[in-house]
């Protein structure tokens, strides 16, 4: 299969798109899911943080929405370590691709994982400052 190219006018100037062939509406919704649970399960199995941060999950959500007063106090909680998991799977994401590339070590490679480490590390920081001053205030 090709993708097919389509010409449309954006601002004045003519650019390609490539329009990629495949499923659409609710075909392509149900799909999308299945890749995430997929993403999901591969970061859980492959990836010794995620698990630690998932289990962590399992007691500060409902630990966040008890000790919110307010829905944006619940909402801070909750969202903030939420966000951490985030990150991880991004960060699992970059270390898989890095990994792909090859087992030698390069500079670059390192720096790369260097870097999503530390947006882990300061997404936690957040998380929990975000805690301290929702629960202390």
């Amino acid at each position: 299969m090709s993708a097919q190219h389509v010409n449309s006018t954006c601002a004045g100037s003519r650019k390609a798109e490539i329009v990629k062939p495949g499923n659409t509406g609710l075909t392509r919704i149900f799909k999308a899911f299945g890749y995430s649970a997929k993403g999901f399960a591969a970061c859980y199995r492959n990836e010794a943080a995620f698990r630690q941060e998932v289990a962590a999950t399992i007691i500060l959500v409902p630990l966040g929405l008890w000790l919110g007063d307010s829905g944006i106090e619940r909402a801070l909680l909750v969202g903030s370590w939420l966000f951490v998991l985030v990150v991880e799977l991004l960060n699992s994401g970059i270390e898989a691709v890095v990994d792909r590339i090859g087992p030698e070590r390069h500079e670059l490679s390192g720096r790369a994982k260097d870097i999503g480490s530390a947006t882990v590390l300061l997404t936690i920081l957040i998380a929990a400052l975000t805690w301290a001053l929702v629960l202390l205030t």
